[in-house]
C-alpha cells in the first residue's frame, strides 16, 4: 500500500517525488501497468525508462511496458531471468549525466 511504502522509504530516509503501490493500479505484474503509470506521472516516455527488478514477472512488466530492463540475481538465478542486462547486484551498475539524460553503464 502507498501507507506502508511511504513508511518504510522515510524510515531509510528516502522522499522521492514519485511513487507508484498497489492501490494505485488495478493491475498487478507481470501487467505493464505498474511501471506505465510510473512512467506517465515522471513525465518520460517508457522507452527512455530502465526497470531494475530481480523477478520474473517484473522483469516482464517492465519488457511488457516497452522499457530497458536490468536483472538482478539476488532472488532468481540468471537462466530465470530475462532481461537485456543481468548483473549480480546494484555494484555493477553506475549512472552517469549525460546532457539532460542519465546513461546506464553496466561492467563487464
Amino acid at each position: 500500500s502507498r501507507r506502508l511504502a511511504g513508511a518504510r522509504l522515510a524510515a531509510v530516509g528516502i522522499r522521492p517525488a514519485t511513487v507508484i503501490a498497489a492501490d494505485d493500479i488495478t493491475r498487478g505484474k507481470p501487467d505493464p501497468e505498474p511501471f506505465l503509470l510510473a512512467a506517465a506521472r515522471l513525465g518520460v516516455a517508457p522507452e527512455r525508462c530502465v526497470v531494475f527488478e530481480d523477478a520474473p514477472a517484473g522483469l516482464a512488466s517492465g519488457r511488457a511496458a516497452g522499457m530497458w530492463t536490468v536483472a538482478l540475481t539476488t532472488s532468481h538465478p540468471a537462466p530465470e531471468l530475462t532481461a537485456d542486462a543481468v548483473v549480480a547486484d546494484l555494484t555493477a551498475v553506475s549512472v552517469q549525466v549525460s546532457g539532460d539524460a542519465l546513461e546506464v553503464r553496466i561492467a563487464d
